[in-house]
């Protein structure tokens, strides 16, 4: 299983960047999202952005991904606050699917 996880860059160069992620730093390669600035925040997949994100998607993100690694080490867990952008709403079909309703 691939999960994506929120990195923010703190150096740019051509198709890549130094990414930060915590206390963890590594170079993500850039290629697919294209030009990006020191700041920005990326959704990366085995070291390679796959799409820049806003800061309040980063964070939604971050607290997804965190109550994944809590409930995989057998911590408790309360999901309505680690996904509180799905808490008391229907789920949406992407718009490209919606012509396959009718």
């Amino acid at each position: 299983m691939c999960i994506g996880v929120p990195f923010q860059a703190v150096q740019t160069e051509q198709h890549k960047a130094l990414c930060q992620r915590g206390n963890e730093q590594r170079w993500i390669d850039t290629s697919l999202v294209g030009e990006i600035e020191a700041g920005d925040w990326l959704l990366v997949f085995l070291d390679a952005a796959r799409e820049v994100l806003s800061p309040e998607r980063a964070q939604q993100v971050e607290e997804a991904v965190g109550a994944i690694e809590r409930v995989m080490a057998g911590q408790s867990v309360n999901l309505d606050d680690c996904f509180k952008d799905l808490v008391e709403r229907e789920p949406q079909l992407p718009d490209h699917l919606k012509p396959l309703l009718k």
